[in-house]
C-alpha cells in the first residue's frame, strides 16, 4: 500500500457458484473517502460489498486493510472494525434506543458509556424523538435511520452501505441523503456506498467506481469519469 491508502484490492476474483461474479484488478480507497460504486442490476455491486465484509471469500487476490492483509486477522475481529447497512432495515423487535445500543452491548461497552454515545447518534440521525418507539412501528425511512445509527455508533473504520435508499420514497430518500452528506464527512468515516442511481452517487461520493458485468471498469473522480469514460460500455451505461 502507498501512503494515504486505507483499503486496497488487488487481483480480486470472486466466484458465486459456477459463475465469476466479480473481477477487480486494482482499487484503492483513501482514509475518510466516500466511494460510490455504481452499476446496473447484476453488475457485482453487492458481491463487492459482501466480499469486503468477509461474508464471501475471493477465489484469488487480496484485500489490504489499514496497511495489513485483511486475512491476517479473524473474520470476527475484522467485522468488528466495519459497519454494514443493507437495503432493508434489519432491526430487533425492541425499542429504537435498544436497537442502536445493541452492538455496544455485544462488545461489552459499559452502560455509562453507551448512553451518551447512543444519544449522540440518535440526535445526528434525527430520531431522538423515536428512542422509545418499537422497531415494528417505524416507517421505512425511520428504520433505515436506526440502522445507520446502529452502525455509526460503533465508530467503524469502514462503513459499507448497500443501496440504503432504494426502498424509500423520493422525499424520504432526499432528506436522508442530505443528512448523510453532512454526517459522513464530519465523522471522517471511510465509506463504500453501493447504488444504481448516478445522482445519488454524485451527491454523496468523493469518487466513483463503475461496475459492469462483474468487472470494475473505471474508478476515479466523478467529473473525470463523466468527461473521459475509458470504455464505450461506460458511456452507454452513463447515457453519454
Amino acid at each position: 500500500m502507498t501512503q494515504g491508502e486505507f483499503l486496497t484490492l488487488r487481483g480480486l476474483t470472486v466466484r458465486r457458484g459456477a459463475k465469476i461474479a466479480l473481477t477487480v484488478e486494482s482499487l484503492s480507497i483513501a482514509r475518510g473517502e466516500i466511494l460510490a460504486v455504481v452499476g446496473p442490476n447484476g453488475a457485482g455491486k453487492s458481491t463487492l460489498l459482501l466480499t469486503l465484509a468477509r461474508l464471501l471469500r475471493p477465489e484469488r487476490g487480496e484485500i489490504w486493510f489499514n496497511g495489513k492483509p485483511a486475512a491476517a486477522e479473524s473474520a470476527l475481529q475484522y467485522r468488528r472494525r466495519i459497519g454494514l447497512v443493507m437495503q432493508e432495515p434489519l432491526l430487533f423487535d425492541t425499542s429504537v434506543y435498544e436497537n442502536v445500543a445493541s452492538g455496544l452491548h455485544f462488545r461489552g461497552v459499559s452502560k455509562s458509556e453507551i448512553k451518551p454515545r447512543v444519544e449522540v447518534w440518535l440526535e445526528k440521525l434525527g430520531i431522538s424523538h423515536l428512542s422509545k418507539r418499537r422497531a415494528n412501528e417505524l416507517s421505512g425511512g425511520e428504520g433505515q435511520r436506526v440502522s445507520l445509527a446502529r452502525a455509526l455508533v460503533l465508530e467503524p473504520e469502514l462503513l459499507l452501505l448497500d443501496e440504503p435508499f432504494s426502498a424509500l420514497d423520493s422525499p424520504t430518500r432526499t432528506r436522508l441523503l442530505d443528512d448523510l452528506g453532512k454526517i459522513l464527512p464530519e465523522s471522517g468515516t471511510t465509506t463504500i456506498f453501493i447504488t444504481h442511481d448516478l445522482n445519488e452517487a454524485r451527491k454523496l461520493g468523493n469518487r466513483l467506481a463503475i461496475l459492469l458485468d462483474g468487472k470494475l471498469m473505471q474508478a476515479g473522480p466523478t467529473d473525470e469519469i463523466l468527461a473521459q469514460p475509458n470504455d464505450p460500455a461506460i458511456s452507454a451505461f452513463l447515457g453519454l
